[in-house]
């Protein structure tokens, strides 16, 4: 029997007040000595579920507890298997992996490159895990994703995760060890269901050139780009009116300013001055945005 248990769950709650990225009240290191305190904390809110996340929006958290034999825990890199068909009690593969819910939900983290929170639990016994309970290990980054025949013969997806290995003080670390001071991070986290959102009102159509990417898995690809960058210097908000769903391509293009867009929407070329296409305007996305102008007299 198989479905519904181990990484193959996702509490309802996981889905609620969602939040990527540090937890600051619970930094690097902070310790929980069941699923039930770890799942409350919110660091990982699946009593149950390797995978907090749906298909909709990016990974919140991992848990690392031995749950499928294909993991690979080297510290600073973790490859580790996506959830589905597996059986229950001997928690081995019965059938091939699905790019849905969790699976589909650490695709758009790669994608987004959005962070997720990694914990480790005690087993399988390694140099990394913690000796008993639960630890919070930092934020690791999707760096690459694919999909394989695992050991038990059966499709799985495999997620390449890299971050900072914990510390020699942090792993030996017991249950009762006083929690860590908090720390801040200015790493600007990216809105990513906001981004599938706006992909998806353009069906994953280029706004320029109106072109659809289709990959061989993982359906079609395009790339949420702000009009107006994120952080410093220039601190533009993630709001759909400073995103443009595009192809890689004129993602780069309009990046360094070699395409603009002017008042009506005309794609001009920086170098000639030609209008190569008109943007594609979705009312339900944006009529007008500011940014657009924002961006014309920042290339001008």
């Amino acid at each position: 029997m198989y479905g519904d248990k181990g990484r193959d769950a996702c509490d309802t709650d996981c889905m609620q007040k969602r939040i990527i990225g540090e937890l600051l009240e619970y930094p690097t290191g902070s310790l929980f000595e069941s699923r039930t305190e770890l799942s409350n904390s919110g660091v990982h809110r699946p009593t149950q579920g390797g995978i907090c996340g749906g298909a909709d929006d990016a990974a919140e958290s991992i848990c690392i507890s031995g749950g499928y034999i294909d993991d690979e825990d080297l510290g600073g890199i973790i490859i580790y298997t996506g959830q589905g068909a597996q059986n229950r009690d001997t928690k081995r593969q019965v059938a091939d992996q699905k790019l849905t819910r969790g699976n589909e939900a650490l695709r758009i983290s790669f994608e987004e490159q959005t962070p997720v929170r990694v914990v480790r639990g005690p087993k399988p016994k390694s140099t990394w895990t913690p000796n008993s309970g639960y630890r919070y290990d930092g934020l690791y980054w999707v760096t690459s994703f694919w999909h394989e025949t695992g050991i038990d013969g059966y499709k799985i997806y495999r997620y390449r995760l890299e971050g900072s290995p914990p510390s020699d003080a942090q792993i030996a670390s017991q249950p009762d060890t006083p929690r860590r001071r908090p720390i801040t991070s200015n790493q600007i986290i990216r809105d990513a269901a906001l981004a599938q959102r706006i992909k998806k009102t353009h069906n994953f159509t280029c706004q320029i050139c109106n072109i659809v990417l289709n990959r061989r898995e993982g359906g079609p690809y395009s790339e949420a780009a702000h009009i107006k960058p994120l952080g410093k210097p220039f601190h533009g908000p993630d709001v759909e009116e400073n995103i443009l769903c595009l192809c890689p391509n004129h993602h780069k293009l309009f990046d360094s300013g070699a395409i603009r867009v002017n008042k009506e929407f005309e794609v001009i070329e920086f170098e000639t001055g030609y209008v190569i296409d008109t943007l594609n305007i979705v009312p339900k996305h944006f009529k007008e945005s500011e940014y657009l102008k924002w961006h014309w007299e920042k290339w001008s």
